[in-house]
């Protein structure tokens, strides 16, 4: 039997990774059943082994870095490239992992996909003012302009490397594990470990607390909605002076335990407004919970009316506005629509399926019959 043997790269990979990681597990579960496909992974570690097609390639640890590590020498990611030789390589960032991909793609004569899980520009000008925006612009232009095809997980992203002038831009949204996430896992017993009555509207955000979050207009929201509502902020780096009416597991939290939390609450409110997808808010609409999130970045895409409100970025009262409007319409109803939305759209085997079809554009003949399925 003819296989493809297809191999992601990245460094965005830790144990408390968010996005590109569940995308990478998720991703390679389901290539690992696939007749005619092999999947190779290639992530940082202490050193060289693999397991379960899961190759790491030594790279120092960042200070800090809750288990992230930067590769910092090329040679041993192409080497372990051109060792596997695959017949395409996908690039999950675009650092030094993303060059040695390029590296290989000229030695193996191999296609290379981009996915473009980061918005680069805007994240190194939130942490070292705009003046580096023209630089990095650049560098993401010719970076992205080697790869025979790029994805983006939204059409605002797309649109921005279309911006900077790269061509192949394609969207491909990313999934939802909708055995993990669902509306069986309520624990009915939250309300009373939390100390609050069965009535108090409970909201939730999961992720992490960092400054692009905009935690401070979801507690001023709090402030103005009073004690018949209650947020859980759920994740690392979480705020420690909080209205009386907010509860913070300031912990990494594995999927089980965010799901479990998702599933008790009555909706999710996010005030990020630089989203490039926004995983958490299809883990709560597969949750069964609606969603109140602002009306910026890739959320426009993601939420419908069938499954929550939009409100004003950076808007404490609009939010708090739109939670009680949410309230008042029937919060329960359009939890029930929500999972409906991403059983139909955003199902892993269905984002799976829509890869594949990239790869067999980008390989052409080169693709075997045998990995149709």
């Amino acid at each position: 039997m003819l296989i493809v043997h297809i191999a992601d790269i990245t460094m965005f990979y830790a144990p408390a990774s968010g996005g590109v990681r569940t995308y990478l597990d998720a991703k390679h579960r389901r290539l690992g059943i696939k007749p005619g496909i092999r999947h190779s992974l290639l992530i940082p570690g202490a050193h060289l082994s693999e397991r379960d097609g899961i190759f790491t390639v030594p790279a120092p640890a960042l200070p800090f870095g809750k288990g992230y590590r930067f590769p910092v020498r090329l040679a041993p990611w192409r080497n372990v490239l051109q060792d596997l030789q695959p017949d395409l390589i996908e690039v999950g960032d675009p650092y030094l992992t993303a060059w040695a991909a390029l590296d290989a793609k000229r030695q193996l004569d191999v296609p290379v996909i981009g996915f473009y899980h980061s918005d680069l520009p805007l994240l190194c000008s939130n942490r070292m003012g705009n003046w580096v925006t023209p630089n990095v612009e650049a560098y993401v232009s010719r970076l992205y302009g080697n790869f025979d095809r790029v994805l983006a997980p939204s059409q605002v992203m797309a649109d921005k490397l279309k911006g900077l002038g790269v061509k192949n831009v394609y969207v491909q949204p990313l999934g939802v594990d909708l055995q993990t996430f669902n509306p069986g896992a309520r624990d009915p017993e939250l309300r009373a470990k939390l100390g609050i009555a069965e009535e108090t509207h409970l909201l939730i955000f999961a992720g992490r607390g960092s400054k692009e979050k905009n935690l401070p207009v979801l507690l001023d929201c709090m402030k103005q909605l009073g004690a018949r509502y209650h947020l859980l902020l759920v994740g690392s780096s979480m705020p420690v002076v909080v209205p009386e009416n907010v509860t913070v597991v300031d912990e990494f939290c594995p999927a089980v335990q965010v799901a479990r939390l998702l599933a008790s609450a009555d909706a999710l409110v996010h005030a990020g407004d630089q989203e490039t997808f926004g995983l958490v808010i299809l883990e709560a609409m597969a949750s069964g919970i609606p969603v109140i999130a602002v009306d910026a970045g890739a959320f426009k895409e993601i939420v419908t009316d069938q499954c929550g409100l939009l409100c004003a970025p950076n808007n404490s009262s609009a939010m708090a506005s739109a939670v009680r409007e949410l309230f008042h319409s029937g919060s329960a109803e359009l939890g029930k629509k929500a999972r409906a939305h991403v059983e139909q759209h955003y199902a892993w085997d269905t984002v799976v399926n829509s890869l594949l079809g990239h790869y067999h554009a980008v390989l052409g003949n080169h693709w075997p019959q045998t990995a149709n399925g």
